[in-house]
């Protein structure tokens, strides 16, 4: 996408799984960026609220919030990681988002901790929400912005390590790669 182009919202959603039981949790990483971006409205930090239509937490920035001239539509889901397709496509809908200004945050065990990477398109690398979330835009190319988690220690299966919480130290790399995170996307859009 090149900037200007259009004056479509943007929306970027952050891949988690929802409750108490999982905040914190390696799964939820790509939160950590919805997080961020909030923190970096201005003239205040943005709030989210409950968008009961997409079963999403939503907050709705204007023009000049965050972007210069777009509104940028942040979002988490209140689904479950491998069924977040359906609140993404539900969202793109009803803000009047085409996929290839949709981005999505999430987890990445191929990234080291701490690592970031932006794509447009690709394949999903095994991820169940990317799974959920390219079979709901029917297959058509949005952005991924992947947020390094590591790989699972020893024999851990990757499915237990996700729901993992990061460690105190580990929290604070989270916390630098969400601002990573969010200055990459800035920089793209």
């Amino acid at each position: 996408m090149l900037k200007g182009v259009s004056s479509s919202p943007v929306l970027v959603v952050g891949l988690g799984n929802p409750g108490p039981k999982y905040a914190g949790t390696r799964h939820n990483a790509g939160i950590a960026l919805i997080d961020e971006l909030c923190s970096r409205a201005t003239p205040m930090p943005a709030q989210l609220a409950v968008h009961k239509r997409t079963n999403t937490e939503v907050a709705e920035l204007a023009a000049g919030r965050l972007l210069p001239d777009r509104q940028v539509i942040l979002a988490r889901t209140r689904a479950f990681m491998n069924v977040s397709g359906g609140p993404v496509k539900a969202l793109a809908d009803y803000f009047r988002v085409a996929p290839a200004d949709v981005f999505v945050a999430y987890d990445e065990l191929d990234l080291d901790l701490g690592e970031v990477k932006l794509r447009k398109g690709g394949g999903d690398h095994g991820h169940n929400g990317l799974k959920s979330v390219t079979k709901s835009l029917g297959g058509k190319p949005y952005h991924k912005l992947a947020i390094g988690i590591g790989r699972p220690p020893g024999r851990m299966a990757p499915a237990d390590y996700v729901l993992k919480p990061f460690s105190a130290s580990q929290q604070v790399d989270l916390t630098i790669a969400a601002a990573d995170a969010a200055d990459l996307w800035l920089k793209s859009v």
